[in-house]
């Protein structure tokens, strides 16, 4: 019988990128990782909302260039092997995604390192002239949705997918699907997840739910 396909659905910041985000990188850019690690800490351990906090990050990155965001993806601390991974996913024939809160003009990057699939959170085109729309700026339950409308597009369910992630914003996503592989995780997603990894290569939290194993 047949194997029913599976939808891999990965985070970034934290995730993908080790120990850093999107934003920290892109500010980083631009010699600003005082203030976005202020910003950061805003977000993380005081509530402030993923729409606040792209509207004062669109503030301090009124400057910004697209040499800048390529700069930034290339020096990010990126996982090993995630190309390798989602080659083998699609090896399997089933199918690799990546759901962030960060902006898509960073996020959509990763569409040609072999995802199917890239979704970030609506920004300004660069060199920005336009404010962000909170109404494009994706928050934890916006994962689930876009998951879902995933898998509509893929042929498969919910069920058939492994989802990856490092902190509360994943707890929704972690919440809906049957596998889910925390990856250098903070205490958010304890008793949440169905396997832990802490290292730096993704293959290595990939052969947790790699068929066959």
């Amino acid at each position: 019988m047949a194997t029913a396909r599976r939808l891999h659905l990965f985070d970034l910041d934290g995730t993908l990128i080790r120990g850093s985000a999107a934003a920290v990188e892109i500010s980083r850019q631009l010699g600003l990782g005082a203030e976005i690690a202020a910003l950061e800490d805003e977000f993380l351990t005081r509530g402030l909302a993923p729409d606040e906090f792209a509207v004062r990050a669109r503030e301090l990155w009124g400057a910004l260039t697209t040499a800048q965001v390529d700069a930034a993806f290339r020096g990010a601390p990126w996982l090993g092997g995630i190309r390798e991974v989602w080659a083998d996913i699609r090896k399997e024939g089933d199918y690799c995604a990546v759901i962030s809160l960060s902006p898509d003009f960073f996020v959509e990057r990763l569409l040609a390192w072999g995802a199917h699939a890239a979704h970030g959170s609506r920004w300004p085109v660069l060199p920005f002239t336009e404010p962000v729309d909170r109404a494009g700026i994706l928050n934890p339950a916006a994962k689930v949705k876009i998951a879902d409308r995933l898998c509509a597009e893929f042929g498969v369910g919910l069920d058939d997918c492994v989802a990856y992630g490092d902190s509360m914003s994943d707890a929704e996503i972690f919440a809906a699907v049957p596998l889910a592989v925390a990856v250098n995780a903070d205490h958010h997603l304890e008793g949440l997840a169905t396997h832990t990894y802490a290292g730096g290569d993704l293959r290595e939290a990939y052969e947790l739910v790699r068929p066959g194993r």
